[in-house]
């Protein structure tokens, strides 16, 4: 079943809660609004398979806002709820164009029933172009695991609140998309969200990015700049991977969140901030605090609202919804109609450890449908070592010698020949066969790899399941 969106309004709290819980369950992407205005705000700004929602909204009421959706799309499917049954009422709602109207309170299987009926009988809408995916929409929360959509709703919970969080969780677990979760459904959600790395820059340089500087703060100075405090005003801020901040730095920090104000590096007057922080971390902070790696007073200040997402490995139920999710994206940005993962294909997702967790994943499953030759990925796509990747080489189908399959059509109109990147072997009596080297189809595989990425080497070593070493290696072996 494809994930499909869902806009739920309603301004009872417990019941909207109970159809986001209803409807993730049933592996769909669900966005919640307490009021006409916000569905009608939120339906703007992003496409929706199907809406669900309350006929007594305040504001914009739930036929206003059934009549606004049908002007500009008459084919999406609306479900109105209500508490007062009047015939008049529900015949209304038919003849403008309600897909079904379902009388309150109702068991949870009845909603399910409607919604299942309404999007069997929508059109699945066509993928968007890969440049319209763009920005936080593009990588959307899906879960159908228990641990995880009591977390999103303790996080929808807490949003409102202007406290700290603490998100810790592993590699790859999604700790920035939760925090975009909890802006997104904060009262700051129209202010700016700004992440930095607290691990990509050296000390130096991090305080700067952090706080700003004066012109002449520093040699290389030459104006004021803004640091990303400032530019998150109004909003959010993430500290990705905190624990690697120095400890000098960890006590401005402390500050800024004590007293609400940044000096800027070579500043005379402390400037006012209103920003909402949010900490990520891989690592056990309250340990590396009782240890002295960490501060403990910034440790307990950043520790207000703690949440631990769970590895992969824990919510296994969700390995089917993801790797669809990863498969329809990554089939779009290479242009290839990749139906879906065969089941032996996802019994081999499913028997793996996932060290590096959803990012791993989605690596994995890129590189599945790059390599895909017929309708489904199949195991020998996922190769994940490189005991698999030599593997895959004897796999691939011939083409033309040393060339990336992107290089094998002919170019269009006005197009200049394509550049395979890779030296290009003598054809011998293989090559006259029909048939490649061992080392023929290595490079043509490695050159795909590198045409899919425009020439990126990381990203290349990533989709090929090698190191970016290996991958430098192969390359100088080629002569390149």
């Amino acid at each position: 079943m494809s994930v499909r969106a869902i806009l739920v309004a309603d301004n009872e709290r417990h019941l909207r809660q109970a159809l986001f819980t209803a409807l993730t369950r049933l592996g769909h992407a669900v966005e919640l609004a307490e009021n006409g205005r916000e569905a009608l705000e939120k339906y703007q700004g992003r496409r929706f398979d199907l809406i669900v929602c309350d006929m007594g909204l305040p504001g914009l009421d739930g036929l206003g806002l059934l009549k606004a959706v049908k002007q500009r799309d008459p084919g999406l499917p609306v479900i109105l709820m209500t508490a007062h049954g009047e015939v008049e009422t529900a015949v209304g709602a038919m003849r403008e164009g309600a897909q079904d109207f379902i009388l309150k309170p109702f068991p949870a299987g009845v909603i399910e029933e409607a919604v299942n009926r309404a999007l069997a009988a929508a059109p699945v809408p066509a993928p968007a172009p890969a440049k319209e995916e763009k920005g936080e929409n593009a990588r959307p929360l899906l879960t159908r695991n228990q641990r995880m959509i009591r977390l999103l709703e303790l996080a929808r919970t807490v949003a409102a609140s202007p406290a700290t969080v603490l998100l810790q969780g592993e590699s790859g677990t999604g700790k920035e998309l939760l925090a975009r979760f909890i802006h997104q459904h904060s009262p700051r959600a129209d202010g700016p969200f700004v992440a930095i790395n607290c691990a990509s820059l050296p000390e130096n340089l991090l305080e700067s990015e952090l706080f700003g500087h004066e012109k002449g703060a520093f040699t290389g100075a030459v104006a004021r700049k803004q640091g990303k405090f400032e530019l998150a005003d109004g909003g959010t801020m993430l500290l990705d991977e905190i624990s690697e901040m120095d400890l000098a730095l960890q006590a401005k920090l402390l500050r800024v969140l004590q007293e609400g104000e940044i000096d800027r590096v070579g500043g005379k007057d402390p400037q006012k901030i209103d920003v909402r922080v949010i900490a990520t971390t891989n690592r056990d902070l309250k340990a590396w605090a009782e240890s002295g790696r960490f501060r403990s007073d910034l440790y307990y200040r950043l520790n207000v609202i703690p949440f631990f997402l769970p590895p992969l490995r824990e919510r296994l139920d969700d390995l089917p919804l993801l790797a669809d999710h990863f498969r329809r994206k990554y089939s779009r940005l290479n242009s290839k109609n990749v139906a879906g993962l065969s089941a032996a294909a996802l019994a081999r997702l499913e028997i793996y450890d996932w060290p590096g967790n959803i990012r791993e994943l989605e690596n994995t499953v890129a590189r599945g449908v790059l390599l895909a030759a017929g309708p489904e990925v199949e195991p020998g796509d996922l190769f994940m070592d490189e005991a698999g990747f030599l593997a895959a080489l004897e796999r691939t189908p011939p083409a033309a010698p040393g060339l990336p399959a992107a290089a094998n059509r002919p170019p269009a109109a006005g197009e200049p020949a394509p550049e395979s990147g890779l030296a290009q072997p003598e054809p011998g009596p293989s090559a006259a066969e029909g048939l490649m080297t061992i080392e023929a189809m290595e490079r043509r595989l490695i050159g795909q790899a590198l045409n899919e990425t425009l020439g990126n080497r990381t990203h290349a070593a990533k989709l090929l399941g090698i190191s970016v070493r290996t991958l430098r290696n192969k390359l100088a072996e080629y002569r390149v």
